[in-house]
């Protein structure tokens, strides 16, 4: 017997160059073993029930709705609408960081305050892009940290010329970690992988 859990909606495989039919027929329930499954279904979500806010539920009813295809969909573009009251609605980058990070200029420094502030994104570009907005709002010199782009062994210099190494894009880091920026003044997280904890550097 093998038990498998999860939200097959939020848990798409990543398949390089690929297309949504590829993800689709990626999936488990694509599966021909899909049908000898048995399926069973969580009906009350604890997590919302402890909050005992009836906003978090109404939230949550409007995840579900969405998840579950119960949204009209445009058959022009594809896309749904949301509703007025699903989230608070801005226009620029600019506008959504003053709302997640208000008077950063003063905070900046405050760990409690951060912790309880988030921007998600779904493309590393987009993350690149407001980080380099935010960090151009605090007071200080930016800087720019060059990563190693040669070979330790000599004789294999011309298999892995400098524009290769350059164009890398290393797992888990920025893109283009090859030159990293970010201000003086800023706090770093790094992730050791080794010891599977966060390290800080201010």
């Amino acid at each position: 017997m093998i038990l498998m859990s999860g939200d097959f909606r939020q848990t798409l495989p990543v398949i390089p160059r690929s297309t949504a039919a590829d993800e689709i027929n990626a999936c488990l329930k694509s599966s021909n073993l899909w049908r000898y499954v048995k399926k069973l279904q969580l009906t009350a979500n604890m997590r919302v029930a402890l909050l005992n806010d009836t906003s978090a539920e109404d939230f949550s009813e409007q995840l579900l709705t969405i998840g579950n295809g119960q949204v009209p969909v445009d058959e022009s573009s594809g896309l749904i609408s949301f509703l007025n009251n699903f989230c608070n609605f801005v226009s620029s980058k600019d506008e959504l960081i003053n709302n997640v990070f208000p008077d950063i200029i003063s905070n900046y420094k405050n760990n409690e305050w951060l912790s309880e502030r988030a921007i998600l994104a779904a493309k590393n570009k987009d993350v690149d892009d407001l980080n380099y907005i935010i960090q151009n709002k605090i007071i200080g010199t930016m800087h720019s940290f060059k990563s190693i782009d040669c070979v330790t062994n000599e004789d294999e210099a011309t298999n892995y010329p400098i524009e290769f190494l350059n164009s890398l894009d290393v797992p888990g880091l920025p893109i283009q970690f090859n030159s990293i920026q970010f201000n003086l003044f800023a706090i770093i997280w790094v992730i050791q992988k080794e010891k599977n904890r966060w390290k800080r550097y201010s």
